[in-house]
């Protein structure tokens, strides 16, 4: 079970989901003239980048430069062959996080009129769980974006997510870079609450204070990609520091996408420091170590982290959790079981067990067995479904509109 996928989000999603005041204002997809794909909402328009949606593709046909739907594989953006894709990969559910509105959702907190905007995230929810999650039950753990400029009613819809069950909202993992106040203020109180008390794990994606990681213009894309952890390792400092989890003790937070090879030194140094600051500082944990707030409230995920399975015994296994990135350029894709159990075959298999599926389960109160027994849950048997569904690799450039051929 993946925590971590994303979806390109089909072209009729706000169709009959908007009041009708605001049909007319909401997002749009159009086709450029060139025939790339875009969104437009309001005076912003947002492409999509080849390496959103790489999978099926040749690497040489990766990169930043917008594409159209055509050239994307079919799983990316509609719901039926998604499921097939999972199959192929053996892999029973997932969490998909969204695409053109943003990790957070913050298209809609940049944009438009606040109560039309509000609108538009409760339209994105409603298909989100409705459709994109609902249309084969038991196969994705429902993912709701926030209303970020107003905690209050953001409370109100996780509140109203979970009575659609939906128990996992994403949010931005520095607020203040979005120019909103930081959790380190009671501003996020409410919200903070409502998922505390409806069991909803808020979701901090890498990325998701749309702020680039950067050291200086002329460095290469490589330095970006090296860097993007560290956007989770600053939410992990920030969360521990505000006493989030001292007042909310209850609340869990995910760090998606943010690996774990990082954490063990990560919670050595801040149990360290704390030992040497409290005295003058004035920081009180309550009696608590920064790693035991961390450890207890913090779920991480991982793609492909040697070191951090190596490492488990210094992180909670309870909370760790397992991640496909579908259909993004980071993804293993058919061969996500092979590639995790490379090293994952050390564990035990309790161990195993608990990062492959039962920690999703039970973090973020979802029943895949309630639609479909473990005996046809397995990565054979997933796979055994559609054994001649077609994972090649091909060229798809071609198939832009107007594109030049050889």
């Amino acid at each position: 079970m993946s925590t971590d996928d994303h979806v390109i989000e089909p072209t009729h999603l706000f169709e009959g989901r908007v009041p009708a005041k605001y049909a007319d204002a909401a997002p749009k997809f159009i086709t450029r003239e060139d025939g790339t794909m875009a969104w437009v909402y309001g005076d912003t328009v947002v492409l999509n980048p080849a390496v959103q949606a790489v999978v099926g593709r040749p690497k040489s046909e990766w990169g930043m430069d917008p594409v159209c739907r055509e050239e994307m594989r079919p799983g990316v953006h509609d719901i039926h062959a998604r499921v097939k894709d999972m199959d192929v990969n053996g892999m029973l559910g997932s969490m998909c996080f969204p695409s053109f509105v943003r990790f957070s959702g913050a298209l809609f907190l940049e944009n438009g009129d606040r109560d039309q905007s509000a609108a538009m995230v409760r339209a994105y929810n409603d298909w989100h769980v409705d459709e994109w999650a609902g249309t084969y039950p038991g196969r994705f753990i429902p993912l709701a974006i926030p209303i970020l400029w107003d905690p209050q009613l953001a409370a109100e819809e996780v509140r109203r997510m979970a009575r659609k069950g939906c128990h996992a909202v994403t949010f931005t993992s520095n607020p203040y870079d979005l120019g909103l106040p930081s959790i380190y203020r009671d501003h996020w109180d409410p919200f903070w609450r409502a998922c505390e008390e409806e069991g909803t794990v808020v979701c901090m994606h890498i990325g998701s204070n749309s702020k680039t990681p950067m050291t200086s213009p002329d460095a290469p894309v490589e330095l970006i990609y090296s860097l993007s952890p560290i956007g989770s390792f600053e939410a992990a400092a920030d969360l521990v520091w505000s006493k989030l989890f001292l007042r909310f003790p209850k609340l869990k937070v995910a760090l998606s996408e943010g690996g774990i090879g990082w954490v063990p030194y990560f919670l050595e140094r801040l149990d360290y420091l704390y030992q040497h600051t409290q005295h003058w500082s004035g920081m009180d944990l309550g009696g608590h170590l920064p790693s035991e707030l961390f450890n207890n409230n913090v779920i991480t995920c991982f793609i492909d982290d040697e070191v951090g399975v190596d490492n488990i015994d210094k992180l909670n296994v309870d909370n760790v959790t397992w991640e496909c990135d579908y259909p993004h350029s980071d993804t293993m894709w058919p061969n996500s079981p092979e590639g995790s159990m490379r090293y994952m075959s050390r564990l035990s298999d309790e161990q195993i067990n608990k990062i492959t599926h039962l920690n999703a389960m039970k973090h973020f109160q979802y029943d895949p067995f309630a639609h479909i027994s473990r005996e046809q849950a397995t990565v054979g048997a997933l796979r055994s479904r559609d054994p001649n569904w077609d994972t090649s690799i091909s060229s798809k450039t071609h198939l832009r509109p107007g594109a030049v051929t050889a």
